[in-house]
């Protein structure tokens, strides 16, 4: 296959895995998953920075799209819309030569069965270097901001003077953040063993475990990974296990486990001092956490089951600590998921409040007297999180807040709230994460 339609075809595929999430409503992930075994192992870094990108800034591509059509593509031509949308990213936000993007991503126009089309998506990118529309500042908030209107009012709603920085690190690219196992050595350790391979890092003071890459590694290359000396996870994920389990040993439970970064974690953290429990809804989502723990050299008891029915898989016994990271929109972590302001709704929210409430209330009679239960989430939204907990602490007589922050170099990241704290999108380069301290007392 010669180099530009090979190309082509990357682009081709790029176009029907952005169709899919925009237009079919798959994740990110499944529709990666579905296209991306056509494509050269090469290549895969360029799709995933083309699939990311576009959905990254969607509302403004398809903004600049559609001051460029005389008239919008038909519905049936969506992927050809999505396409021109990836020639746009190019052109703008990649150093792939001008050239390179228009021939390829016109072929890919014939790659996606529509060849009568070709010339159009050629005349538009040509326009769009011609008429240097990117200098042009969207009228549309939406397209200015690059998240859905819902989304912008109700970051706005609830973090009036915040909500500017977090859309700007809900755009900008993850860093990669390690967990470094503590039998294997200290964060410094690990940031040595890094540099002896050439990898360049850095470390979050109050954040023991945790390690940022400067530039984003596979994992094959991480000393020791295999090994299970290391594993890929937020540093503000990594603040749930030494929360969760400061003075707790004993029968632990980990509800909706999957993927289990946080069930390794709190082997790592408490070493043979814990039994740990791991359910979760998703037989197939707890392979990964099976496969995580088989890493680490850990062994927990995992039960597929719905977390919020414990008359189905609990044994009776209570537990001394309970980590609920429910399940939510998401919206401390769209940086990763540029999906998720595709996939989520306004209506979501309300539905997922009551999921919540429905697992804190059905999950607290499992916790012994004296002990702890961890609600995590990774929203900033003020509906999924105190508002959460604030009526389950208004109408369960037995459960205090707990104040579980370690060191103040962490607190000091955090936004105090009526109940729990939050750490926003960006702050220190972290996802945004929700934790609420919950004790149980007599």
């Amino acid at each position: 296959m010669s180099g530009v339609n090979k190309g082509a075809r990357l682009r081709a595929i790029a176009a029907e895995v952005v169709n899919d999430v925009v237009n079919v409503g798959r994740s990110l992930d499944a529709a990666l998953a579905k296209n991306e075994k056509q494509v050269a192992v090469d290549d895969l870094s360029l799709l995933r920075l083309l699939c990311y990108g576009t959905l990254r800034h969607h509302w403004r591509l398809t903004y600049y799209v559609g001051t460029l059509l005389d008239r919008p593509l038909k519905a049936r031509d969506s992927v050809i819309t999505e396409l021109l949308a990836i020639g746009l990213y190019q052109l703008n936000d990649t150093r792939i030569p001008d050239h390179a993007v228009v021939s390829q991503t016109v072929e890919a126009a014939r790659q996606l069965r529509r060849p009568k089309l070709a010339p159009l998506v050629n005349a538009i990118l040509r326009r769009a270097l011609r008429d240097r529309i990117f200098e042009n500042e969207p009228s549309d908030e939406s397209a200015v901001h690059d998240h859905p209107v819902w989304v912008l009012d109700a970051l706005m709603a609830d973090w009036p003077e915040d909500w500017r920085e977090i859309v700007a690190a809900n755009n900008a690219r993850a860093p990669m953040w390690l967990r470094v196992n503590p039998a294997c050595g200290t964060a410094a350790d690990y940031q040595i063993r890094l540099e002896e391979d050439g990898i360049e890092s850095e470390l979050l003071e109050g954040a023991a475990q945790a390690v940022r890459l400067v530039d984003p590694q596979p994992v094959e290359a991480l000393p020791g990974f295999g090994a299970g000396h290391v594993s890929v996870q937020d540093a503000a994920a990594q603040l749930a296990a030494p929360c969760l389990l400061d003075g707790v040993s004993g029968r632990v439970l980990d509800a909706c486990a999957a993927p289990g970064g946080k069930t390794g974690h709190l082997f790592e953290v408490a070493g043979g001092q814990i039994e740990v429990t791991a359910v979760d809804i998703s037989s197939a989502r707890l392979v990964s956490v099976r496969e995580n723990l088989d890493r680490l050299g850990f062994n927990a008891t995992l039960i597929a089951a719905d977390a919020s029915k414990p008359s189905e898989w609990w044994d009776g016994e209570p537990f001394n600590a309970i980590l609920l990271d429910a399940p939510c929109s998401a919206s401390g972590v769209i940086r990763r998921h540029p999906d998720i302001k595709h996939l989520r709704r306004a209506t979501d929210i309300p539905e997922l409040a009551r999921l919540q409430a429905s697992l804190l209330d059905t999950l607290w009679p499992l916790l012994a007297t004296g002990g702890r239960l961890l609600y995590v989430t990774c929203s900033v939204l003020d509906a999924e999180n105190d508002g959460v907990v604030a009526r389950f602490l208004k109408a369960t007589e037995d459960a205090r807040e707990d104040d579980m922050l370690q060191n103040n170099n962490i607190r000091d990241l955090m936004r105090d709230k009526a109940c729990g704290h939050q750490i926003l999108p960006g702050t220190a380069g972290l996802d945004g994460f929700y934790y609420a301290g919950l004790k149980k007392v007599s």
